[in-house]
């Protein structure tokens, strides 16, 4: 597939006036699914740049409400709509039309990604953002506040066992980024702004940092899971299979005593000790 950039395609920039570029890419109606697919297939299928456009400027005023969201950081809200705007163009590089996902879900993880990446880069608290824990309050301490007051020591205990960090860690957080909220949602100040595409982002538990968090946990487990595995004899292994990881039709524990030629409750003693020791293999793997 052709690599392709806002240079290749004739989009409104953010670059100019601000003001006239929302208002620019809020006149771009939303496709339908249907015109959505047609054009996702034509660029998948043919590098049709006129298709890669049209996916791209329907969904540019997603990105502006995204870049809302990450205005009291201080940084300039044109960087952050141009830095979301290289998001969505990997996005509808890499977005597949036959899952039956609208690319409103898929694109909103790439364009949150870009925007964290350059607030990252460019914003004065990064020094103390550098562990994939900090990361996390950096990004989530706002949302996570019950009010715009600040924190009492039983919230901070609580954020700070949520996220991982220390309690110190989440104070001076707050302290950094005291008297720089905003609303997430639009001020409804003009006919562009009343309208939200937030409404329909994902939600906070997509986020792009929790989603690559839980890929990797779900690796973990998994090799875990067959270290543990590997550890048993080859009885103990069957009977484990058999009793727990059966995709349908788990065997019960006279059907095991059936074939092993041994009483029910001396399989229920194998699959208990087998439990054990796994449960050990992957405690051990897991603290590592």
């Amino acid at each position: 597939m052709s690599t392709f950039a806002l240079s290749a395609l004739p989009i409104p920039s953010a670059g100019g006036s601000l003001d006239t570029y929302i208002q620019s890419v809020g006149r771009f109606p939303f496709l339908t699914q249907e015109q959505e697919t047609g054009y996702a297939r034509a660029f998948r299928d043919k590098d049709d740049l006129d298709a890669a456009r049209e996916l791209v400027v329907s969904h540019l005023r997603v990105v502006v409400a995204v870049a809302r969201g990450y205005m009291g950081y201080g940084l300039p809200q044109a960087d952050l709509i141009q830095e979301g705007n290289i998001g969505l163009m990997k996005a509808v590089k890499r977005f597949d039309p036959e899952r039956g996902v609208r690319l409103v879900s898929f694109a909103v993880h790439w364009i949150r990604a870009e925007m964290h990446e350059y607030i990252l880069r460019n914003w004065r608290i990064v020094k103390i953002a550098t562990t994939k824990a900090q990361r996390k309050l950096f990004f989530n301490l706002r949302s996570m506040k019950p009010s715009l007051n600040t924190l009492g020591s039983e919230e901070v205990k609580s954020i700070a066992k949520q996220l991982g960090v220390k309690a110190e860690e989440v104070v001076e957080m707050e302290t950094r980024l005291g008297g720089q909220d905003v609303t997430l949602e639009p001020s409804g100040t003009d006919e562009d702004d009343s309208y939200s595409p937030i409404a329909y982002l994902a939600s906070d538990d997509a986020e792009p940092g929790v989603v690559i968090e839980q890929a990797q946990n779900a690796r973990l487990r998994g090799e875990g899971l067959e270290k543990a595995l590997g550890s048993l004899d080859a009885r103990s292994r069957r009977i484990i299979e058999a009793r727990w990881l059966a995709e349908k039709d788990a065997l019960t524990l006279h059907d095991l005593a059936d074939e092993f030629g041994v009483s029910a409750e001396r399989i229920r003693q194998i699959e208990n000790k087998a439990l054990g020791k796994m449960k050990v293999s992957m405690a051990a793997l897991a603290a590592a």
